[in-house]
């Protein structure tokens, strides 16, 4: 049983654990078991290219499958909690690299990885700022399989154009509000297609983006911005605005059922994850248009899919060649180009990369770059789980001056811990 076995390499992990991680030796026999929510369309092709590519690099080595689907990982992250409770975690796991992590390594559920950093030369393929938000008290608990950005807006041109409006994105916020309200003077119930309390966290991150710059935006999350200034203030307001433009029923939708909004033509815009790209072309939409944010600017704001190497792995020699396999260029090439993220490194060539991609690719070399707290790369968990509280008890009140004052105590509650 793994939670017998469990006990008996616990010994060897804290020798091993941080050893070379770069020996050249042949990984021994075993079985690596990935938890993942990787089980459908884009990311579950992600993840049998890298599959792929892990069985060529680490022979000897067999995958086993832990995904579990639904909920955009919240099924996923609900049973990897009982899974670690009963002492019987995956050699792996799944995680938003950043912040989310901070419960994890508090608890000492995973293992450092620094040690493999220097070893495998990822502090130089990936970008500074990078690891500078997966260092966690001082060290690295995760490798970044890729990299989405959240502040897109994806449109359906053929809505836009039947509105009259122009082909070139709006050049700021104000700008998209009228544009916003000429859709549903023409005709369009809800111009920007909306789903539940993460995906319009997704939305306010922008809009701060906007309002406060990229360096404004991240204090939030440092405590060297204020939750309860003035431009906070302006940026809930504008929030809500562009809420006005969505659809009624947005708090009981998940981000697929929203996109169906925009394929059919019942909405104009949605702000979504680049992960949208694929999935637009998958159901019918190949025409579709992007732009970044109004007003964010040259601001990319991230989030990675990232592997641990969790406390209690069976399979140490397996899991560290998961891992290098994950962080490795071959690596994130294969996934990347079968999922529709990007590459975390900043040295894998653009050839083969869909034009979005591509697009995306290049800005991840030259924008400022900024963490997302709706996929946990700016903040945990539980502060995470406040914001969206938050924003659901705004969906009843509509009170713009009490959201703003739940998301200054949430920010104050976690901060000061």
């Amino acid at each position: 049983m793994r939670m017998v076995a469990v006990l008996a390499v616990a010994a060897l992990l804290g020798v091993s654990a941080c050893g070379s991680g770069g020996d050249d030796e042949p990984p021994g026999p075993g079985t690596v078991e990935v938890f993942t929510w990787w089980a459908e369309g884009g990311e579950k092709a992600g993840l049998d290219a890298l599959v792929a590519r892990f069985a060529a690099d680490c022979p000897g080595q067999r995958f086993e499958n832990g995904a579990v689907a639904g909920g955009a990982g919240v099924n996923a992250k609900q049973e990897l909690t009982r899974r670690i409770a009963r002492r019987d975690p995956p050699d792996t796991f799944q995680a938003h690299a950043g912040a989310e992590l901070t419960d994890y390594i508090d608890a000492g559920q995973v293992q450092d990885l620094t040690a493999y950093y220097d070893a495998w030369g990822l502090r130089a393929a990936f970008p500074a700022g990078l690891v500078d938000d997966l260092t966690v008290h001082g060290k690295i608990y995760s490798v970044p399989a890729n990299i989405h950005r959240a502040n897109v807006v994806w449109t359906n041109p053929a809505v836009l154009a039947r509105a009259g409006l122009a082909a070139t994105p709006p050049k700021d916020l104000r700008a998209f509000l009228g544009d916003l309200a000429k859709l549903r003077a023409a005709g369009v119930e809800a111009p920007l297609a909306l789903g539940r309390d993460w995906t319009q966290l997704m939305l306010l991150e922008a809009v701060l983006i906007s309002d406060l710059g990229a360096g404004g935006f991240a204090g939030l999350f440092t405590g060297e911005t204020a939750w309860t200034g003035a431009p906070v203030t302006r940026a809930v307001g504008d929030f809500a605005r562009l809420l006005s433009f969505g659809n009624a029923d947005r708090d009981s939708l998940d981000w697929p059922q929203a996109e169906r909004l925009l394929i059919d033509g019942k909405a104009g815009y949605q702000l979504m994850g680049d992960w949208e790209a694929a999935d637009l072309a998958a159901k019918g939409l190949a025409g579709y248009g992007w732009f970044t944010f109004p007003g964010n600017g040259g601001t990319f704001q991230w989030l990675a899919d990232a592997f641990t190497m969790a406390t209690g792995t069976l399979n140490l020699t397996g899991t560290e060649c998961w891992l290098k396999t994950v962080g490795s260029a071959a690596g994130q090439r294969d996934f990347n180009a079968a999922k529709g993220s990007i590459p975390a490194r900043t040295d894998v060539p653009s050839t083969g990369f869909s034009p979005y991609q591509q697009s995306a690719m290049a800005d991840w070399k030259s924008a400022t770059q900024v963490p997302s707290c709706a996929h946990g790369s700016a903040c945990s968990q539980p502060w995470q789980n406040a914001i969206n509280a938050a924003l659901t008890a705004y969906a009843t009140r509509r009170d713009t001056r009490a959201l703003q004052a739940d998301l200054a105590l949430a920010a104050d509650q976690f901060i000061r811990r």
